[in-house]
């Protein structure tokens, strides 16, 4: 295809997808009801029912002006050839491809974070100080900035580095070489994740003795579960909001408990989220969402080895040369169609492995206590308990409360 062919298909893609998003959003926000159901009557009073609903309308209404400004600035760079632009500014000063295209994604990356930093404060010290979910200090969001920067310079560098390499040393079965890459580099967060990064950002404490302790360790022993440590993170230092996780692959693992989680639940309620997570891993589920992870980083970068060296993709970006960065970009607008297909495909079965999990933590501990907790989190989340069908069906990685407790049984 011509430049100009593919540049109007590009916009095409990106204006379609956004569009598709705005109505997703907009008959989800349509979809609150004011009324409270008899079914979560028991569980949500009125004035908390109704904070829950100005909280999602508000993170709702933002969300149309932040994705519209994100949307206005990236179809302008495309349409006026932005990005070629950039490219004929840095390529003076670069003559290896490699660091070229580092300085390129890194200019990229660092202009559009400043360019949507009032976004990101407005959205941490207005909207969730407002419903009194933000605890994060000045300090500590400036902190997070430097860390993040930091370390997508050193790993994003890295992986990119590595990409082009690949691409220019070995040619179109660069993508065979790279997907092994990229498939140990998955592995390697996933072991080593709470224990190298977490860190950076959270302290870790290990759970002391008591009640909750032993309860954890009397069911992880009852189910046959490799527990290793139990650590509390400070959640609170952040947020309000609460979550519960376990990493780790092979015989140990270990479980990290938000602060947040533990002043607001009992131990039973404890426990049967533990349990939950225990279903994840006694179902297979955490091996099965590597494999389809692999399978879907090998087949992206087959797609992108017959794109990468089209020297009309460059062109339609505004580039006077072919650049492996350019095509890099084009090539995620083009994909998007496909990768939101499996991404789709990815969701159905992440909602069916929470279903299972459910399933599990009722049958090897309890349901009532699962429910209670499932309905405390949802409370003090203020979570959407009505979402539309449609905006579950494509965004939603998790079933809705309601559909959880009624699978429950509670």
């Amino acid at each position: 295809m011509q430049p100009d062919t593919l540049l109007a298909i590009i916009l095409a893609i990106s204006s379609i997808s956004f569009l598709f998003d705005q109505i997703l959003d907009y008959i989800n926000l349509k979809a609150q009801r004011k009324d409270i159901p008899d079914e979560i009557a028991s569980f949500y009073d009125k004035e908390k029912y109704l904070k829950s609903l100005n909280y999602h309308r508000d993170q709702t209404r933002f969300s149309f002006l932040t994705s519209g400004f994100g949307f206005v600035l990236s179809f302008s760079m495309l349409l006026f050839g932005g990005f070629g632009w950039i490219d004929s500014l840095l390529r003076p000063y670069f003559e290896n491809e490699i660091f070229l295209a580092l300085a390129f994604f890194g200019a990229i990356m660092v202009a559009s974070d400043i360019l949507t930093l009032p976004f990101q404060w407005y959205s941490t010290f207005v909207i969730e100080e407002r419903y009194g979910f933000n605890k994060t200090t000045v300090k500590t969001f400036v902190t997070d900035k430097i860390k993040g920067y930091v370390l997508g310079a050193l790993i994003g560098g890295a992986l990119m580095s590595l990409l082009i390499y690949t691409i220019q040393e070995i040619g179109p079965d660069f993508w065979i070489w790279f997907g092994a890459i990229a498939a140990t580099f998955v592995l390697f967060m996933n072991m080593f994740y709470t224990s190298l990064f977490l860190p950076l950002f959270n302290k870790l404490t290990p759970l002391g003795d008591g009640d909750l302790k032993n309860a954890i360790e009397e069911f992880a022993k009852k189910v046959n579960f490799p527990l290793d440590n139990i650590f509390i993170m400070d959640g609170s230092k952040r947020s309000k909001k609460a979550n519960a996780f376990f990493s780790g692959i092979g015989k140990k693992k270990k479980i990290v408990l938000f602060d947040t989680l533990i002043e607001n639940h009992t131990t039973d309620e404890l426990v049967a989220v533990l349990a939950h997570e225990v279903g994840h891993f006694k179902k297979k589920h955490i091996v099965w969402s590597y494999i389809l992870s692999i399978v879907q980083i090998f087949f992206t970068l087959f797609i992108l080895s017959l794109m990468i060296f089209n020297e009309n993709l460059s062109i339609a970006l505004g580039g006077e040369t072919q650049a492996i960065h350019l095509n890099l970009i084009a090539f995620m607008i083009l994909y998007s169609p496909i990768s939101g297909i499996t991404g789709l495909l990815m969701s159905i079965f992440s909602r069916k492995n929470e279903f299972e999990a459910d399933a599990y933590a009722k049958e090897t501990y309890s349901g009532p206590a699962l429910a209670q907790a499932l309905k405390r989190l949802s409370v003090d989340s203020l979570s959407n308990l009505y979402p539309h069908p449609a905006y579950v069906f494509f965004h939603y990685s998790h079933p809705p409360l309601l559909k959880r407790l009624e699978a429950i049984g509670s």
